[in-house]
């Protein structure tokens, strides 16, 4: 008889940990900081050229979740306009965060004045149209990816990001998504703003799920389906979801999805990670030298 530390449940769990990975049936993607140059840099940028502490800018947003302006954007519950423009200004000049925010980066960093200076003048509608443009620009190692995914005919390829609605004349919201070469690689694409969720909120994962599950039954008898065995429907564990944010990888993980981390600059270690799970060389030809932060406008301070 097997004694409790060599039950039949553990030894059933330890096979499946020494198991090779299942390989999934839905790789999910997020568009900002993975499919698309980050945004993050352009406020990298920004925060250097004014000379303060990297990081308040993030700080920020992160402090004011999930009621500030910048989530409501996201979440579809205001229009990107003028108010928005002066919610989001005064979300970045907040004096307690400012004070909390300073002491912590003095206490990193003991060279700082010991004097917090004043709250930094953000321009908060010029940063956001220079993270905008920023994210329109593919990220040379995951639009090859992305392509040759969609070559293969054996996944159903999916997006979930945090996205914001423009205006109907402003110039980004008149590009048709079969005309974007990153929006037109996917079958379902689940944006924050038009469900009034956004990450890491774990109701926004469950709606993926569904919504990669219906799109996998509908197309059960096509050839990519019969491939992918997408009649039996799609489960957590056959999602592997790619992101940059710590906080939603830690989310999806709960939801049950297998997750791949994008380092900053360096999305060529993510694909190299998603070539062993799909077991398919995706890479295109781009050097694997990562993309190094412009400290360019920190210099110029100097």
């Amino acid at each position: 008889m097997l004694s409790d530390e060599f039950s039949v449940d553990t030894i059933l769990e330890a096979i499946d940990e020494m198991a090779p990975p299942k390989r999934p049936k839905v790789v999910l993607f997020d568009i900002g900081g993975v499919c698309v140059i980050s945004p993050f840099q352009s406020i990298l940028n920004y925060e250097l050229s004014l000379g303060i502490p990297p990081g308040w800018v993030n700080y920020s947003l992160s402090r004011t979740a999930p009621a500030g302006f910048w989530h409501r954007l996201e979440t579809g519950t205001i229009p990107l306009d003028t108010a928005f423009f002066a919610g989001f200004t005064a979300d970045l000049h907040s004096p307690a965060r400012w004070a909390v925010f300073y002491h912590d980066q003095r206490a990193l960093n003991p060279s700082l004045p010991r004097t917090t200076p004043p709250v930094p003048a953000i321009d908060a509608e010029w940063l956001f149209h220079d993270m905008m443009a920023a994210a329109r620009v593919p990220d040379p190692w995951m639009l090859p990816t992305l392509r040759n995914l969609r070559a293969s005919s054996q996944f159903v390829i999916a997006a979930l990001s945090n996205t914001v609605i423009f205006p109907p004349d402003h110039p980004y919201s008149r590009v048709a998504p079969e005309d974007d070469p990153v929006r037109s690689q996917f079958d379902v694409f689940v944006s924050s703003a038009h469900v009034g969720l956004r990450k890491p909120d774990p109701a926004i994962y469950q709606l993926t799920l569904e919504q990669v599950d219906a799109f996998a039954r509908a197309n059960a008898d096509s050839e990519r389906g019969r491939r992918g065995g997408w009649a039996e429907g799609v489960r957590a564990g056959d999602v592997v979801f790619l992101d940059d944010i710590g906080e939603n990888l830690k989310a999806a993980r709960q939801a049950g999805f297998r997750t791949i981390k994008v380092p900053l600059g360096r999305a060529f270690e993510a694909v190299d990670e998603l070539e062993k799970v799909t077991g398919l060389a995706l890479a295109g030809d781009h050097p694997k030298k990562p993309i190094k932060p412009d400290f360019s406008a920190a210099k110029a301070k100097i």
